[in-house]
């Protein structure tokens, strides 16, 4: 009885190693299949990552500065304060201008005079040599003052003009609409021509350089998506690339990671942000751009 049991408990044994042993042959004939390639490594690989600032677009940042010598006689602006195109931000003391302009004002005034009487000269002269009354040479005389007077009033306009121009650069005005960055200066200190004034940004547009190394240049492309990272914030921002430079310019910002050498040669590729609310100007940031 315990022999019939032993025959019957091992066929069942005996099926199960056939069938594995089959399976291991089968197994063994099918190609090896290579391991998948994990996605992370694969985004990896197509992704080029720099460093950049947020800056303004071109000419969207100016320094303010005159065009006039003196004492400051009012600062209207003040920093974070925004102002439009054309507003005035500083006032320069200019007395002696203004009392000039004036008196070539009353000067022009009278050569307005002389010109009206020499014409009138001219008139009566040719009336009287017309009438046999007078001689050519009194025409002659006559028509010489007018002119005289004519270039005398011409003189006095152009010098008018000149002081006008020199009294208007005492006025600084914000060649942009922006927010005033910096105030150089105050009321009542003593500028030189060319000093500065104010700094003045629009920041209601900015994008990204970021400069990639040399060596990722040829994976960039124009239009090609970015993401931007700022340390300490867990918002992202999205953009484009919206212009590649021609040529590669040494490294302005320093790498955060010492291991990354400083010497390195980059691009500045520019980015434009979808949106930038949050972005500070200035602000340092991480660019991830979707290589080729």
């Amino acid at each position: 009885m315990t022999t019939k049991k032993l025959l019957t408990f091992s066929i069942p044994v005996a099926a199960f190693l056939f069938a594995g042993i089959r399976a291991a042959r089968h197994a063994g004939d099918a190609p090896p299949q290579a391991p998948e390639r994990p996605l992370a490594l694969a985004s990896a690989a197509s992704r080029v990552v720099a460093e950049g600032r947020v800056v303004t677009y071109p000419g969207r940042q100016v320094v303010v500065g005159t065009d006039f010598a003196g004492t400051l006689e009012r600062v209207a602006v003040e920093e974070k304060q925004r102002v439009e195109r054309g507003a005035q931000l500083a006032v320069v003391r200019s007395d002696e201008e203004r009392a000039a302009l004036a008196q070539a004002k009353a000067r022009f005034a009278e050569a307005e005079a002389d010109a009206r009487l020499a014409l009138a000269e001219v008139e009566r002269a040719r009336r009287l040599y017309a009438g046999k009354v007078g001689a050519r040479q009194a025409v002659d005389r006559a028509e010489r003052d007018r002119d005289a007077a004519a270039a005398r009033r011409e003189t006095a306009r152009a010098e008018i003009e000149r002081l006008a121009a020199l009294v208007a650069k005492a006025r600084v005005l914000s060649p942009i609409s922006g927010v005033v960055l910096e105030k150089h200066v105050s009321t009542g200190e003593t500028v030189e021509r060319g000093s500065r004034v104010a700094t003045i940004a629009d920041l209601d547009r900015l994008r990204v350089e970021a400069e990639v190394d040399e060596a990722d240049t040829a994976r960039v492309a124009l239009g090609a998506p970015v993401l931007v990272r700022a340390e300490g914030e867990s918002t992202t921002w999205t953009g484009t690339v919206e212009e590649i430079p021609d040529a590669v310019t040494g490294r302005k910002i320093r790498p955060q990671d010492p291991a990354r050498p400083t010497d390195t040669r980059v691009l500045i590729v520019k980015v434009a942000l979808a949106s930038q609310e949050g972005l500070k100007l200035g602000r340092r940031v991480e660019v991830e751009i979707r290589g080729r």
